[in-house]
């Protein structure tokens, strides 16, 4: 496994269930990071926890352009470089169709699709230049195999996994590595606002999923994880 230690990670999405349990694990394995989320008070906890300095730190809302556009600037101007981007921000929108909006559809698609575009646009630019990196997304298993109730969620991810795809062709002369966590249901806040009745007791344990972000992380040189399926041992819903 390769070393942690001085890496230069921008991890997106830190103020989640997820994230944060990620960014404690790669801060204590002696990766730098820049972190961002949308709040701004859980934002401050998680980069005090990691000791991570203010100035390497963004709220950010990345389906938003010009934010997106100001924390490359912000990380730029922080960090000599970049070489691994992790995202693992995003909305979970899980009804049925005569429940789900326009609105719901579009929401979904925004922050789950056109986020990880407008941070490509941005960010792949400097891993073209180094041609090296490591970009990690998690489309979660509904980006693989989808359930019902899941439309808008599972047409985010499936788009996104296509156009991981498709600009992984557009390096593939380069070192830059791409990989895909397919997470199963996972007990974090995303369930939190979704009406579906499940059995989150025997769901992945959000340590469990960080701790699968950080062994990507570690992954070797010599090759590359391109995708890693990870998902409760029972089915959750009841």
């Amino acid at each position: 496994m390769e070393s942690l230690s001085g890496k230069h990670i921008l991890l997106i999405g830190a103020t989640g269930g997820i994230g944060r349990k990620a960014a404690k694990l790669l801060a204590g394995s002696g990766a730098i990071l820049f972190l961002t989320g949308r709040n701004r008070e859980s934002l401050a906890e998680v980069a005090n926890a990691c000791g991570v300095p203010q100035e390497r730190t963004a709220v950010t809302d990345i389906g938003v352009e010009e934010q997106v556009k100001n924390l490359h600037q912000l990380f730029t101007a922080s960090m000599p470089g970049i070489d691994m981007l992790i995202n693992a921000a995003g909305v979970g929108i899980i009804k049925p169709m005569e429940s789900l909006t326009t609105e719901d559809f579009m929401t979904t698609l925004h922050n789950n699709l056109v986020g990880p575009f407008l941070l490509m646009k941005y960010f792949l630019p400097d891993f073209k230049e180094k041609k090296k990196g490591l970009i990690i997304n998690i489309p979660g298993v509904l980006g693989k195999v989808p359930m019902a109730g899941a439309a808008a969620y599972s047409a985010s991810k499936y788009g996104l996994v296509g156009m991981l795809q498709s600009i992984r062709e557009e390096v593939k002369r380069t070192d830059i590595r791409f990989t895909n966590l397919f997470l199963g249901g996972v007990d974090s806040p995303f369930w939190d606002t979704i009406d579906l009745r499940v059995q989150r007791e025997k769901m992945i344990r959000t340590e469990e999923a960080a701790r699968a972000i950080w062994f990507l992380c570690q992954q070797p040189l010599s090759g590359v994880v391109s995708e890693m399926v990870l998902q409760p041992f029972n089915h959750q819903a009841i």
